[in-house]
């Protein structure tokens, strides 16, 4: 049978180059793709991948999906009810290839986790990868795009495989709609027919026909303040960062069946929904706004908020006007289901037990309890054994935030950016319902015992200093590939590649990186664990706020286990470096050439070490800093060095298997402590301060780009600042002269009217 492996792969160690290879249909015949090497792997899923809104453009794929009969080949999955439940759920009809697939729509999810599950338990790499030449041409797209990505995450043979990033595999939700419209017209035009209009719009075609669009030029929308933090909100990495975060633990997953019931999965997602409030808390302190409010339901949301996304099916992602009534007839229902659980919940931490439908009576009193209680609130512990009755309670919220009623039939569903986790952070509303969600974990922890000195404390370590480089942030530009938006025409099919690449380019915070210096001072030699936390010195009224005020807006920047030597030890961490962060992306394409330069095995490996758990939960280290201001802002850095702790009886964690599988985040895999320590619980501030703790002030300046970084690529001698641009941090927009009198005069027109 004929399938993926490329030529160039297997040819000798001598190969030249291949060019345009991302495209290329070279194929050989091979029987088995069981051990195969992790790069003909990581290229078999880049082709199920690569312009995914079409039919598949390699003729391999398309002969195994001809002839890979899943009813045939029963024995080759681990559990043959999984390939029952699927074959029967796919001839009664499944969602269709055209719908959008929602993950919070039960119809939608229910069918993915079949068709997980039929990926899951194929039985080796060969099998898994002809059931997806076999789905891919038969499931809607979107759930393919999940569920083999989810599949890609929890199978051990897929260990080592970079995905595309999914703003690459599907841009719709990463860029705005008039970016996508740009582009249908210059794949229409296939050139700048107005020179003035692709001024205006920020598009430019180069020599070697690569369309770039400006995301900032054209119409401005904005509806609110909290437009002023759409730079941040609607980072592509930090989207991506919750994105990818979802598919490590998704909520519908079994810890039994899966081996989730060995890491701290609920902790780690209240963990992250926690950080990313904190440092959204942060970002909005270098604008002078103050913190946000839990969302409640008798009152109106006054800010609006367009999305700007438009879907592969030509559908809008609804707006909400100001002044938005929360609860109406239509979602009463979902109201009163919320309302119970959450009084269910906190009834249960008031009480300390919650009693199941099976019987299965659940403790919530000690420290180690508190996994339970984030796996109710973030998803992972089923009812009724069903795929989708997963009870959680952010999902709950999710629905009631649904606008109006769109569900027209049975499968046609027109999502809220709040339905998709690769655009929740967007709406300013999803930050609210976090909030929400996060109150019943403060009421749990607020109940658990405070912190004894001799938890903070470790006799005989002492933390001296902390310095850092000048801390400096600025926005920048990044150059984004969406050709997978753009659909090929014939010639272009028959190519594998579109004879035009179209590029986004965004506008983003970033910093310059720096170095954490911390001198520590041991009277013997021991393991220790380091945390470093960044979190706020004033309120946004100017005040100074206690250590129990600022404790929830305290953002880990990096925790590592470190051995500490007798006498002086000076601790260096670089920005880029620290632990769970990550750089910019790859673009895939160029990830795709360097696979076919690789003849050596080793050299590829040192690519998968650095890049394969990144590019999956990585959290951008480029907004490891909050804006700041130019004259700088002022902030604080805590250090804590603690010793090694395994006391908590936390649930069973395999650390071997942890650590093979990636899933350390923060301290999870090196210490028992919760996440969040020190600031998780309520301090008493006379037994705190010890000599393994400092604090210092620091100061974030923000650079004044606004003459600097212009565009890159463009001849700016004839430039000019536009005068009509009233954006926020958007000022260094350029025009042409002979453009600059037209807009004066359209400005003064609107002036006079």
């Amino acid at each position: 049978m004929k399938f993926l492996v490329l030529a160039a792969l297997v040819a000798v160690a001598s190969a030249s180059v291949v060019k345009d290879s991302r495209f290329d249909d070279t194929v050989i015949g091979r029987e088995t793709l069981v051990n195969v090497d992790v790069k003909v792997k990581e290229l078999c899923i880049m082709k199920l991948l690569n312009h995914i809104l079409q039919p598949t453009l390699y003729e391999d794929i398309r002969t195994v999906a001809r002839e890979w009969n899943i009813e045939d080949n029963t024995d080759k999955y681990l559990k043959t009810d999984v390939v029952k439940n699927f074959i029967e759920t796919f001839k009664m009809g499944m969602l269709p290839r055209g719908e959008i697939f929602v993950h919070t729509n039960e119809k939608h999810i229910k069918e993915a986790i079949r068709v997980f599950k039929l990926l899951y338990f194929a039985k080796d790499f060969d099998v898994f990868i002809k059931t997806c030449c076999w789905l891919r041409e038969r499931i809607n797209i979107g759930m393919f795009v999940y569920t083999l990505t989810a599949a890609v995450f929890h199978r051990n043979d897929c260990r080592g495989i970079i995905l595309p990033a999914i703003y690459e595999i599907y841009p719709y939700y990463f860029v705005n709609s008039d970016v996508i419209n740009k582009a249908f017209m210059m794949k229409m035009t296939k050139k700048v027919t107005d020179n003035v209009l692709a001024n205006y719009w920020g598009i430019r075609v180069t020599d070697k026909n690569v369309c770039y669009i400006d995301s900032r030029k054209g119409v401005r929308h904005t509806l609110g303040k909290d437009d002023q933090l759409a730079y941040f909100t609607e980072d592509i990495d930090l989207n991506t960062y919750l994105y990818y975060l979802h598919m490590n633990y998704p909520y519908w997953m079994e810890n039994e069946v899966y081996g989730l019931h060995k890491e701290r999965r609920g902790e780690v997602m209240t963990y992250a929904s926690e950080q990313l409030l904190a440092r959204y808390r942060l970002e909005r302190l270098s604008h002078g706004m103050c913190d946000i409010k839990p969302i409640k339901w008798d009152e109106k949301i006054k800010t609006g908020f367009w999305p700007k996304i438009r879907m592969h099916n030509g559908e809008e992602m609804p707006a909400r006007q100001g002044n938005t009534i929360l609860l109406n007839e239509d979602n009463l229902k979902y109201k009163l289901v919320f309302d119970d659980f959450e009084k269910m919940t906190r009834m249960a931490i008031l009480t300390g037990r919650m009693e199941t439908r099976d019987g299965t009576v659940i403790t919530l009193k000690k420290a180690e309890d508190f996994e339970y209680l984030a796996r109710l609130l973030v998803g992972g512990i089923g009812m009724l054994h069903d795929d989708a009755k997963v009870v959680h309670i952010t999902n709950m919220l999710k629905k009631m935030f649904a606008y109006n009623v769109y569900n027209v039939d049975k499968y046609t569903y027109v999502p809220t950016a709040i339905d998709m986790y690769a655009t929740a952070l967007r709406d300013p509303l999803y930050w609210r319902l976090m909030k929400r969600v996060n109150e019943i974990v403060k009421v749990y922890k607020l109940l658990l015992p405070k912190y004894t000195r001799d938890e903070f404390h470790f006799p005989g370590v002492k933390v001296e200093s902390i310095s850092t480089d000048k801390l400096v942030t600025f926005m920048d530009e990044y150059d984004m590939d969406i050709t997978n938006a753009v659909f090929l025409d014939d010639a272009e099919m028959q190519k594998k590649k579109s004879d035009m690449l179209f590029v986004a380019r965004q506008r983003r915070l970033n910093n310059h990186p720096f170095k954490v210096t911390v001198d520590v001072v041991s009277d013997k030699a021991v393991d220790a664990v380091v945390r470093v936390f960044i979190g706020p010195k004033y309120d946004c009224m100017g005040r100074l706020m206690d250590i129990n005020d600022k404790r929830f807006d305290m953002v880990e920047i990096d925790s590592f286990l470190y051995k500490l030597e007798t006498g002086k030890n000076t601790i260096v961490r670089n920005s880029v470096e620290m632990h769970g962060v990550i750089e910019d992306r790859p673009w895939t394409r160029r990830v795709w050439d360097h696979s076919f330069d690789a003849v050596d095995t080793n050299s590829h490996d040192r690519v998968v070490d650095s890049w394969w758990y990144k590019t999956r939960t990585g959290f951008p280290s480029r907004l490891l800093l909050p804006m700041g201001s130019r004259g700088g802002l002022e902030f604080q850095m805590f250090v804590i060095v603690s010793p090694v702790r395994t006391g908590l009886t936390l649930p069973t964690i395999d650390m071997a298997q942890m650590k093979d599988r990636h899933t350390c985040f923060w301290t999870t895999c090196v210490d028992s402590m919760p996440l969040g320590f020190p600031f998780d619980r309520v301090i008493e501030t006379t037994h705190f301060f010890t000599p393994n703790m400092k604090f210092t002030d620091i100061l974030v300046f923000r650079k004044d780009m606004d003459l600097a970084n212009v565009n890159k690529e463009v001849d700016t001698s004839d430039m000019v600042m536009r005068r009509d641009d009233l954006t926020y941090l958007d000022k260094d927009m350029l025009m042409n002269w002979s453009y600059r009198d037209v807009m004066l005069m359209s400005t003064d027109k609107m002036m006079r009217m």
